[in-house]
């Protein structure tokens, strides 16, 4: 009897934790997918602020619109503008801050970094969705 009772209190505790776990979910599972697929010559003067390394611009594109950043003299990072943190809010838009290094969401206070989407500040959990770039010198190619 001894035994009936140890077992059936480990299967309980194991189907407890077993329904406790979720999958961890990501910015993409609740920023609505939008097809995205453009380029930009880094020659336009409407794109000037990104022949410079540390320059963004806003594009539109994806869901909310989209942030261009440069990295480095070759790497660019593209991020989507809708705020992974409560996302269905009609206000979770992203700005790019007056230093230029960091987007934030008024709506909610998140803040995240331009150099790689992380949150530098809660209520958001999740890094900015980013989109896929290759750029070749002259144009920048930016998909997902």
């Amino acid at each position: 009897m001894k035994n009936k009772g140890l077992f059936l209190l480990l299967g309980t505790f194991s189907l407890v934790l077993c329904l406790s776990c979720k999958k961890k979910k990501n910015a993409e599972q609740y920023i609505p997918y939008v097809y995205v697929d453009f380029y930009i010559s880094i020659a336009n003067p409407q794109f000037v602020s990104l022949n410079a390394v540390g320059g963004w611009v806003y594009v539109t594109g994806g869901s909310k619109g989209i942030i261009v950043y440069r990295k480095s003299n070759d790497e660019f990072a593209a991020y989507d503008r809708h705020c992974p943190h409560q996302p269905e809010n009609a206000c979770s838009i992203l700005s790019v801050s007056a230093s230029g290094t960091t987007a934030t969401d008024s709506c909610c206070g998140s803040e995240f970094l331009l150099i790689d989407g992380s949150v530098l500040k809660q209520p958001s959990s999740y890094p900015m969705l980013r989109y896929q770039t290759l750029f070749n010198g002259s144009q920048l190619h930016v998909f997902n």
